[in-house]
């Protein structure tokens, strides 16, 4: 296969793939994962020509870097790696089974976060490193001045914010550039629309859109999927029966474009996506290599004008039953 084209990250002189790989489901919060099997995907990917690895110090409280710091030393490739900080696991355990995460934007965590990440992915520096959240105890020019030293002492190349609100983004670049914006963003979720995209395109950002299958939000022979006891979907709304029962319609919208346009329904939404803009690198997750195959080749497929507008008109934020999370919770894994 031929390698995938590559898109710019912001204005930072950074390229990637125009289809990343999501890394957080090879440690924690999908289910199961085997670091063997992680480790041949890894290689897989390089091979199919993916350069944007993502990671966050939250993943696995920490193994999601030390396995990439593993894979990184066993590969002649050298991707784009990026990470993130600013969410804080605590040991308190919510109603719906999820650990309570806090926020923590203050100049001397971003500055221990960035070390700790350096060694445990075994580099010198890294690539795109993102606020993974905004702190609002901390003003958000702080933190992004800690990011600002972190990038002018050579240890992140590429500054990045992970859900801003729109006025979160423009305080932030006000204060430095921001190469890249991190938001959920697919067919199923498009809330960005609104302000922040387009806030996005104002100071020329990249959009990195992690979950853009919906968190594997597919129907299976009619069926939800079938997750794992500890798999964090199970909290998520779009997976409860009556929400999924209810997205029925959009299933079958799915699954006749796709039969039309002869790819799969995962390949269908990363078409959508791509097709949103040349400043949008989906992220998709996959620790199976049939999966990661099949992702990457949505890249050489289109969708006509028409069946996208058709997609773009049918999923509306308001025709989509269920919300992205429970209600309440400010902070989930991304």
């Amino acid at each position: 296969m031929e390698y995938m084209k590559l898109r710019s990250i912001g204005k930072s002189g950074l390229h990637s793939s125009c289809i990343g790989l999501g890394c957080m489901g090879m440690s924690e919060f999908y289910g199961s994962f085997d670091d063997a099997e992680n480790l041949a995907t890894l290689e897989r990917a390089m091979d199919l020509g993916v350069r944007m690895l993502d990671t966050a110090d939250l993943y696995g409280n920490g193994h999601n870097e030390e396995l990439l710091g593993r894979f990184l030393q066993q590969t002649r490739h050298r991707p784009l790696i990026a990470s993130k900080c600013g969410i804080v696991r605590t040991d308190e355990i919510l109603s719906d089974g999820n650990f309570r995460r806090d926020r923590n934007g203050h100049p001397d965590y971003i500055r221990a976060s960035c070390d700790a990440s350096l060694k445990r992915l075994n580099i010198e520096q890294i690539d795109l490193y993102y606020l993974h959240r905004v702190d609002p105890k901390i003003p958000i020019e702080d933190s992004m001045g800690a990011l600002s030293e972190l990038k002018a002492a050579g240890k992140i190349r590429a500054i990045g914010l992970s859900e801003p609100t729109r006025e979160e983004l423009q305080r932030a670049a006000a204060v430095v550039p921001v190469a890249a914006v991190q938001s959920e963003y697919s067919i199923w979720t498009r809330s960005i629309e609104v302000d922040v995209l387009p806030e996005i395109r104002k100071i020329g950002a990249a959009l990195i859109c992690y979950s853009p299958l919906g968190r594997g939000l597919l129907r299976h022979r009619g069926q939800l999927p079938v997750l794992e006891n500890d798999d964090f979907r199970r909290t998520l709304p779009r997976f409860a029966t009556a929400h999924f029962d209810a997205n029925g319609w959009l299933f079958d919208i799915l699954e006749t474009v796709a039969t039309d346009a002869r790819m799969t329904v995962p390949q269908l939404m990363l078409c959508w996506l791509l097709a949103q803009g040349e400043d949008i690198v989906p992220i998709p997750g996959a620790r199976k290599m049939a999966h990661l195959e099949q992702n990457v080749a949505a890249s050489t497929l289109r969708l006509t004008r028409q069946q996208l507008d058709h997609l773009s008109h049918a999923f509306s934020e308001t025709a989509v039953a269920g919300q992205r999370y429970s209600e309440g919770v400010a902070i989930k894994a991304t």
